[in-house]
């Protein structure tokens, strides 16, 4: 029975090589379902060919945000753009990434302040 490989190990094992990771996350919102995960060009495809693991979702969320991304100046591109595009979508990241924080950060006080003891306030 252990012999037996079935269709799901396979396409597992296809998204474990194609997020270069046994353990693949998504660098947003740390989903780690390889079958949720898309390979984000964060400077944009036209400028870099550099990859990160991205769920569907916030990829979906990324790649929105890209389109409204000053258009090409050059082609190829010049180092300082690619450098300014990279710096565009890693911000892009990092403001989703804050806003999860936040989000997590008030729900930890919530479920804090849910489980305090009879007359401690926050």
């Amino acid at each position: 029975m252990d012999d037996i490989v079935t269709n799901a190990a396979i396409r597992e094992q296809r998204a474990k090589r194609r997020n270069s990771s046994q353990a693949p996350q998504c660098r947003v919102c740390g989903e780690g379902h390889p079958a949720c995960l898309e390979q984000h060009h964060i400077a944009g495809r036209a400028n870099h060919d550099e990859t990160h693991p991205i769920c569907r979702n916030c990829h979906r969320k990324l790649s929105d945000q890209q389109l409204d991304h000053p258009a090409a100046i050059s082609s190829p591109p010049t180092f300082a753009e690619i450098v300014g595009h990279y710096l565009l979508g890693l911000a892009d990241m990092l403001l989703m990434i804050a806003e999860s924080l936040v989000a997590f950060g008030k729900g930890l006080i919530a479920s804090a302040n849910a489980h305090a003891p009879t007359g401690a306030t926050s």
